[in-house]
């Protein structure tokens, strides 16, 4: 596996986790309409419909399918939701989720032996102190988070990085070590709309749900087709490609942009202010990601001119 990032390669991944961030605009756009579960289920649902009947299944067993599947549209986000309503702030889930970083590499590591890089490793802890301060002005601020609820992001963040590691897996598994991962990402997303269309009924009032999806205008169907096909198709399957191309240790870290990501869109979008300790939050986790980056090179360049 190739250790340096390609300009192509870096601007995908800085793409991605920006439409990623940017995604919390749409979602808070649509939740005004739609409860969060049901919301979830429309994403997958439409992730699904109707590529599913254009788009070739691909050469991954239905197991694997079907737990990805779960991992990433059903327990990620099941589990995110239900510890946001049993008392975990949605501000601070959106840093507490990102934990995943150290799930993913961690698991990629033990699971498939995946390369461990020094220098990824520290650039992702430097920019995890970055996330610790964001999370800590959330703290100052007055968020206050259950432990069920706390206990609950855990999990989701858990469960993104399983699924991260089986679509990794997934192509290492195959004849010639590659997957269709536009394929992957579209037949998944079949195993998660039933599942949480459940949830719904069970945490939102089924009723009330279905009349708020019956109910709902272009503006929030148009957030729904965004996080659909941006979010999670064209998202996911960038993602998944990266992972698969490179050492999870180089990859996964770019989800810390995500929260960066989130606050400038909300900055700009939804007129939320920034803070001077989060421009220094921001600040770390954008030196990490340089490190992550460069760090070998700079190291490299240093030492041959010190020669």
């Amino acid at each position: 596996m190739p250790v340096r990032l390609s300009l192509r390669d870096l601007l995908l991944i800085l793409l991605v986790v920006t439409i990623w961030g940017f995604t919390f605009v749409p979602m808070r756009w649509a939740l005004d309409s739609v409860p969060p579960f049901a919301l979830a289920a429309l994403r997958f649902l439409f992730a699904a419909l109707p590529a599913v009947f254009f788009i070739r299944r691909p050469n991954v067993r239905w197991r694997t399918l079907v737990a990805y599947g779960m991992a990433i549209g059903v327990f990620q986000f099941g589990m995110l939701f239900l510890g946001i309503r049993l008392g975990m702030p949605a501000g601070l889930s959106s840093l507490v989720i990102q934990t995943q970083v150290f799930f993913t590499i961690g698991l990629a590591a033990w699971w498939l032996h995946d390369r461990l890089d020094r220098h990824s490793l520290i650039g992702a802890a430097v920019a995890a102190v970055g996330i610790v301060v964001l999370a800590w002005h959330k703290l100052a601020l007055g968020a206050a988070a259950t432990f069920v609820g706390f206990v609950l992001v855990i999990g989701a963040a858990l469960a993104w990085a399983v699924g991260n590691v089986i679509a990794k897996r997934a192509a290492a598994n195959t004849n010639d070590g590659d997957v269709d991962m536009l394929g992957l990402v579209v037949w998944s997303s079949l195993a998660a709309p039933v599942p949480l269309a459940l949830a719904s009924s069970v945490f939102e009032g089924g009723g009330r749900a279905w009349d708020a999806v019956v109910g709902m205008t272009w503006q929030p169907w148009a957030c729904v087709l965004f996080m659909s096909y941006f979010g999670t198709l064209f998202g996911l399957v960038t993602w998944n490609a990266q992972l698969h191309r490179y050492p999870t240790a180089v990859i996964a870290p770019f989800a810390l942009l995500i929260p960066v990501a989130g606050l400038g869109s909300g900055a700009i979008f939804l007129g939320e202010g920034l803070a001077p300790v989060q421009f220094g939050g921001v600040a770390l986790v954008l030196a990490g990601l340089v490190y992550n980056v460069f760090g070998a090179q700079a190291r490299s360049w240093l030492a041959r001119s010190l020669d």
